[in-house]
């Protein structure tokens, strides 16, 4: 299935079935292997001015998004802490001041040179001490049952190959009564809404990539990832699915962003 929408035709993440051994890259379909190392060169490729562009394609906004998941989450000094999909730390810095000293927080990234940058940025910060690097895939997460207080991931479950495995990982890892917080880009709400944001995410975007980072690429499939990742509701029931309880979603920006939360009973 099909839709056009600002003028770009896009495939749909709840229509007809991806064929068997294959998975999406944006609007392509690939074999299931292959995603990981495509993506792996995307965030290869733009790791250096990431930040950058975040702040320009977000006019900052995304600084508010990850305020709020902080500022929403319940983790208090002395906890141990999952920043999952980490990247260059921007919730990692902000939950190492909210554990402390006496709490830990672990920064894990399937991708070495985000993971890098991260450390790098937040070293020269002087936030260091309290946390941990861990190069780590999402789908077999490196950590015992029941070791974290919390964990997030802030605009990394998109690019998951099995978005299945990485919610059942992340609940594996929580400890009874632990939450998880994952803020990621979803599907707008206001009428109108849809055709503006893909008009500029197909459009500007790609240019801005090429303009800033000198890859237009990577910005299209970033900006095709968004499409092909569930909405708010699939969302939801993927979290019921994989264990959590009192699973909620809060829509930021009208819907182009959307926390979801749930806990580990």
């Amino acid at each position: 299935m099909s839709e056009t929408s600002g003028g770009e035709t896009r495939a749909q993440p709840s229509g007809e079935p991806e064929a068997a051994g294959t998975t999406h890259f944006g609007f392509q379909q690939v074999p299931v292997p292959e995603k990981k190392r495509r993506v792996g060169q995307v965030f290869d490729s733009v790791a250096q001015r990431y930040d950058i562009m975040n702040d320009v394609m977000s006019f900052g906004i995304h600084r508010l998004w990850k305020w709020l998941t902080i500022h929403l989450s319940p983790v208090r000094p002395g906890q141990q802490v999952l920043d999952l999909a980490a990247g260059t730390g921007d919730l990692t810095r902000r939950l190492a001041r909210r554990v402390g000293e006496t709490g830990t927080v672990v920064a894990a990234d399937i991708n070495a040179r985000m993971l890098q940058r991260g450390r790098q940025r937040l070293t020269d910060e002087g936030i260091a001490g309290n946390v941990h690097y861990v190069q780590a895939d999402a789908e077999a997460l490196p950590f015992p049952d029941d070791c974290f207080h919390c964990a997030t991931m802030a605009f990394g479950l998109r690019n998951v190959t099995c978005k299945e495995a990485a919610l059942a990982q992340l609940w594996r890892v929580l400890r009874p009564g632990g939450q998880v917080l994952i803020l990621e880009f979803s599907k707008p709400r206001l009428p109108g809404l849809s055709r503006v944001y893909d008009a500029y995410s197909f459009n500007v975007l790609p240019r801005l990539g090429k303009l800033i980072v000198d890859d237009a690429d990577s910005y299209r499939y970033l900006a095709e990832s968004i499409r092909m990742h569930p909405d708010q509701e699939a969302l939801l029931e993927m979290m019921r699915s994989a264990g959590f309880a009192h699973c909620e979603y809060l829509n930021f920006s009208a819907g182009i962003v959307a926390l979801h939360r749930g806990y580990k009973l």
